[in-house]
């Protein structure tokens, strides 16, 4: 569900920038707070996961769709929100600049849309309230379907406000709502699943990481997190250089939306203004845009031509690789910069 910059207007793009960085700059204050050295580590190697796990899209099937997670839950549940919201922020900005997932004026609507609903709504209204401690695989499940369905239609529906509030008559507010709202059930119900087995497997190896964050958001001492970061170190790096080229050739369900009613998956690029000054700044930072190498345009049409499945390709393994690397890097830097404020505030 990442936005492109055509759907949007400047005065929307630059509205939500300033509401996302808003809240980062709330979220980091709340870490700063209470800020643990176990959990920068802890949050770097989580956003490395969803970095490489929103590479494999998923088919929805009898639709021609697809969708990947969002991954706002799975880090909600195991990070607590203030965590999970600059974590979440982290790896969009990550995919906009260096991979041209995502436009640059619309980074502000993508982290809104796949940040504040999972982590500030769905989390503490549904799941926080459904999962206590000591609760088994079964309720874990069913709040993360419910929590991750909630979230995605909130963020679907905020996807058709955005661009109705940007004057983009090619997509009528009723019909693309209409398209919206239901394929993003059913990718919620998919990642909901998905949601739910992440929790139950932190849960398995270490059920204290689970119970402290959902008691105080943060790490209780003596909580040792070698092992659940080691794990999913290694799921980064297989998901990410491996299972990414399994990824479904679908277009994803806001793509699919646009299709249905505009004939083509995406708008056309605007020529005027603050976009097309933005998509040049992505042309020079993303080095490996689409997640594969830099190609002509020529080859880059041929290949489209001839797609195959699964897409094996050193580009791909690469993009996620680095991607995870360069995810788990900025986390690391972020986090270390707030305990640096926090000792000086001391």
């Amino acid at each position: 569900m990442h936005m492109a910059d055509a759907l949007l207007s400047p005065a929307v793009g630059t509205t939500f920038w300033a509401g996302s960085m808003g809240i980062i700059v709330y979220c980091a204050k709340k870490l700063k707070e209470n800020i643990d050295e176990r959990m920068i580590p802890l949050m770097g190697v989580l956003g490395a996961f969803i970095f490489a796990a929103q590479m494999i899209n998923f088919t929805i099937p009898a639709t021609g769709s697809s969708g990947h997670i969002g991954g706002g839950m799975i880090l909600a549940a195991l990070l607590g929100p203030y965590a999970a919201f600059i974590v979440i922020a982290s790896v969009l900005t990550i995919q906009s600049l260096f991979f041209a997932d995502g436009g640059i004026l619309a980074l502000g609507c993508n982290i809104w849309n796949m940040g504040v609903y999972p982590c500030f709504i769905a989390y503490p209204l549904i799941y926080r309230t459904m999962v206590k401690t000591g609760s088994g695989s079964r309720r874990i499940l069913i709040a993360s379907i419910l929590s991750v369905i909630a979230g995605l239609q909130l963020g679907a529906f905020s996807v058709v406000l955005q661009t109705m509030l940007s004057g983009r008559s090619e997509l009528p507010f009723s019909t693309f709502v209409y398209m919206m709202l239901p394929i993003h059930l059913a990718i919620g119900l998919v990642e909901g699943f998905i949601t739910a087995s992440v929790i139950n497997f932190v849960k398995s190896m270490r059920p204290e990481i689970i119970e402290s964050i959902s008691l105080s958001r943060s790490l209780s001492q003596g909580v040792s997190i070698k092992k659940v970061f080691t794990g999913f170190l290694i799921m980064a790096a297989l998901t990410g250089g491996v299972m990414s080229w399994f990824a479904s050739s679908h277009p994803d369900g806001l793509e699919w939306s646009i299709e249905k009613i505009y004939g083509k998956p995406e708008l056309p690029e605007q020529e005027h203004g603050i976009a097309p000054a933005l998509k040049q700044v992505q042309d020079k930072t993303a080095f490996l845009p689409g997640y594969n190498f830099k190609q002509s345009d020529e080859a880059s049409t041929k290949l489209k031509g001839g797609e195959s499945w699964p897409a094996i390709g050193a580009g791909t393994s690469v993009s996620g690789i680095i991607g995870s690397i360069m995810v788990l890097g900025i986390i690391l830097l972020l986090g270390a910069g707030i305990k640096i404020l926090k000792t000086r505030r001391a």
